[in-house]
């Protein structure tokens, strides 16, 4: 609850700094949009005043165009009077002479005055059309500007809304997880308080606890100085003698452990004799076959030292199993106390030896395969590899044959292995075997590109083709035997380092061989003990009923002595019974066999006489009596069995020795079915123990598979949100920071376009202020 609340307010800081920096840079914005709304309306205000100035010159201009109409219909009349005076002028000429000179002065100065009234009204007719397009386009910019601006501010002002709207929800939603973080902290300041009184209380109980347990320790003391006159434990060499605490569960997963050892052992050793074998018929083979031609005397050798695989790999099967049986329930398996695993380390060894005895001449026999006119290079080249292959196999089975026969010191000679090193140990086994299945991997993909080589070879045989593969499915068959193997090592490998371990309680030392088997009787008469104490106690029978039964047993102990030796006579008479049976039913046998000869060599005589007659039908029999009884005596019969062949003739049933030869039949078949039973009785019980061994593999594989497709979606799940979550952060981010770039390029826009407008409006304030001087002037 506390990791939560730390979570969700360090969420809050984060929420309330970015809502800060939003809030800020909100302000910004609207400070932006309002600046804008004022220089638009500053805007409009003197485009209102160009209008008005722009009204007034229009007014002007149209007072000057009257002017100029006026001054030119003054300037006709003038010219009117001036030919009027002209003509006068010519009537009387001396009459005006004195005053012409005044009137050509007069002439002239008007005639000045009207030329340069002429000339200022087309500069002021030019200046005033300059003027007026300058107005107009700056007018047509003005607006068109004034439309940008006020759809950018609208924009804006959409953002702000919505970010107004955004932020308020945030708000809101902070203010509610705040809230929430509140009343959490509440509930969880009770829970805190609720727990001070609870440890208060606990503190009280412990310290009443050891007030009483001080006061027992004390007693207790008290009691063992008084009473106990030797304690074991302080001694080692006694304390080994002390029965450990017996734990069912590891005993029961040991032998569970060592089935499961032991089904992959007897996998391994299938493919190990198969491999061997298929081995010696391939070197009779290839490169010679021994069919044709004589082969080396170095593959002579070879394939008789191969012959004698079984004799050393049986055994690694038959030492495991020992190992199986020593592990039952009831018994305490550590290091000490698994004497079958010193056997085991023994069969290893001599295992070990066959290989090194057959190394040499397996390597010798690859050379000498490699020399002969039949090898490529390229078969040459899988030679060589399987060459250092088989190296590394038996420095394996080296390594493996060292941890072992170090596994097996406990149970000998208890100082040749500290405790303490039985995890290096087992390690080293574990890593032994991962090796092991390497190399052999190694081997089977050597050997498949070697068979596939030797199949292109033009001298190449079905046989040789049908043993390759042989080979190769056995080299397989090892390959994922030991791939099992050390898997179910390396999965296993703690529980091994935890449960062939311990001992009696507060033992620092070795149990020796001798003190583990004292303590093994010692367990067994305390749990023969045990079992004698929960036996339930006989029912006893009331006084009076027993004096009542009294009178009867007394009475009946001849007749129950008397039907007990009817018992046994009878007993006696029905195995008499069954061995006559057992007799009679080979006589049956044999006497069949006698009568289907007989019928036949009846058919046969009977074949060559069908042309006789019927009334010689009669005689037939006789003869055939008589044959009978001359073929009895001639010819032998003979009987298959498991024993072999059988002869018996007439002679021969005659003689002395056939009660001897039937008793001879009756213990053969006998023990033949005592040993036919037994493995009938032990091949039922591997098979349901295999049953159920399967069983529980297949449901522990269907719970794994299940367990396995829950947390792959689960996963699926999980990283689906992760990567959608960080899409969503980053698609967050960007947007920000988009907004942002986006808001700060509109205000330097919006900036850039107010000082231009400023100084246009400034250039044109000058421009108005000289018009209207020059207006003024004028």
């Amino acid at each position: 609850m506390a990791a939560g609340a730390a979570e969700l307010q360090g969420k809050y800081q984060k929420l309330a700094q970015e809502y800060s920096k939003l809030r800020a840079q909100n302000q910004v914005l609207k400070k932006g949009v309002v600046d804008e709304q004022a220089n638009s309306a500053s805007l409009k205000e003197q485009l209102k005043m160009k209008d008005q100035s722009l009204r007034k010159l229009q007014q002007e201009m149209d007072s000057l165009t009257f002017r100029n109409q006026q001054l030119a219909k003054r300037v006709e009349l003038l010219q009117d009077e001036l030919a009027l005076s002209e003509a006068r002028g010519k009537k009387s000429k001396k009459s005006v002479e004195s005053s012409s000179q005044l009137s050509q002065e007069q002439k002239s100065v008007f005639n000045e005055d009207l030329q340069k009234k002429i000339e200022e009204n087309e500069r002021l007719h030019i200046l005033f059309f300059e003027a007026d397009e300058q107005h107009k386009r700056l007018e047509a910019e003005l607006r068109s500007r004034l439309e940008v601006l006020e759809t950018d501010a609208a924009q804006h002002q959409a953002v702000v809304d919505s970010l107004t709207k955004k932020y308020t929800d945030a708000i809101e939603k902070l203010q509610n997880d705040k809230a929430k973080l509140e009343i959490k902290s509440q509930t969880l300041e009770r829970e805190a308080k609720d727990c001070r009184l609870r440890t208060e209380e606990c503190q009280q109980q412990l310290k009443n606890l050891q007030a009483a347990l001080g006061s027992r320790l004390e007693e207790s003391l008290c009691i063992i100085n008084e009473k106990v006159p030797f304690n074991d434990t302080r001694s080692n060499r006694y304390n080994a003698l002390n029965v450990p605490l017996h734990n069912r569960r590891y005993q029961l997963k040991l032998r569970d452990l060592a089935g499961k050892a032991l089904a992959f052992v007897q996998e391994l050793v299938t493919a190990l004799l198969n491999f061997h074998t298929y081995t010696e018929q391939k070197v009779q083979i290839f490169p010679i076959d021994s069919a044709t031609d004589t082969i080396s005397p170095l593959n002579q050798k070879f394939s008789q030292y191969l012959h004698e695989n079984a004799s050393y790999v049986r055994p690694l099967e038959e030492g495991m199993l020992h190992l199986f049986e020593s592990i039952t329930e009831d018994t305490v398996t550590v290091l000490e106390t698994t004497v079958k695993l010193k056997a085991f380390s023994e069969h290893l060894a001599s295992y070990l030896g066959f290989l090194r005895k057959i190394l040499p001449y397996q390597l010798k026999s690859l050379e000498e395969e490699c020399e002969s006119s039949l090898c490529t290079a390229a078969l040459r080249a899988r030679n060589m590899e399987l060459h250092r292959d088989m190296k590394r196999l038996t420095a394996v089975f080296e390594k493996l044959h060292t941890y072992v026969s170090l596994l097996a010191l406990p149970s000998t000679k208890p100082e040749g292995l500290l405790r303490t090193n039985y995890n290096f140990v087992f390690t080293n086994i574990a890593a032994t075997l991962h090796g092991f299945h390497d190399v052999l991997k190694d081997i089977s993909k050597h050997y498949s590109q070697k068979a596939t080589l030797e199949q292109d070879v033009p001298t190449a045989t079905q046989k040789l083709i049908t043993t390759n593969d042989c080979i190769l499915s056995s080299v397989a068959a090892l390959t994922n035997g030991a791939g099992k193997i050390a898997s179910f090592f390396s999965n296993n490998l703690d529980h091994f380092t935890a449960s062939l371990s311990y001992g009696p309680k507060g033992g620092t030392e070795f149990i020796s061989p001798l003190s583990a088997e004292c303590m093994l009787q010692y367990k067994k008469k305390a749990a023969a003990y045990m079992k004698s104490l929960k036996k339930p106690c006989a029912d006893s029978v009331p006084y009076e009923e027993a004096l009542a039964n009294r009178r009867v047993l007394l009475s009946s102990t001849e007749s129950r002595e008397g039907l007990a030796q009817q018992v046994q006579q009878s007993l006696e008479k029905i195995a008499k019974l069954e061995q006559e049976k057992e007799h009679w039913m080979l006589e049956a046998q044999l006497a069949k066999i006698k009568l289907e000869k007989e019928n036949q060599k009846l058919k046969n005589s009977l074949s060559g006489h069908l042309t006789e007659t019927i009334q010689d039908h009669s005689i037939l029999p006789n003869v055939t009596e008589q044959k009978k009884e001359t073929t009895e005596k001639k010819e032998p019969i003979k009987s298959t069995s498991l024993i072999g062949m059988l002869t018996i003739t007439a002679d021969n049933e005659k003689a002395p020795d056939v009660e001897s030869r039937e008793d001879l039949i009756k213990t053969h078949y006998m023990a033949r079915i005592a040993e036919l039973t037994s493995h009938l009785q032990l091949a039922d019980s591997k098979s349901v123990h295999f049953h159920a061994e399967c069983r529980a593999l297949a449901k522990r594989l269907s719970l794994a598979e299940k367990s396995k497709e829950s947390l792959t979606e689960e996963l699926k799940v999980a990283s689906q949100n992760i990567s959608r979550l960080q899409d969503e952060l980053m698609t967050t981010k960007r947007s920000y920071e988009d907004q942002l770039s986006m808001m700060s390029d509109h205000l330097c826009s919006m900036n850039e376009t107010l000082t231009k407008q400023r100084e246009e409006i400034d250039t044109l304030k000058m421009a108005s202020k000289g018009n209207s001087k020059k207006n003024k002037s004028r």
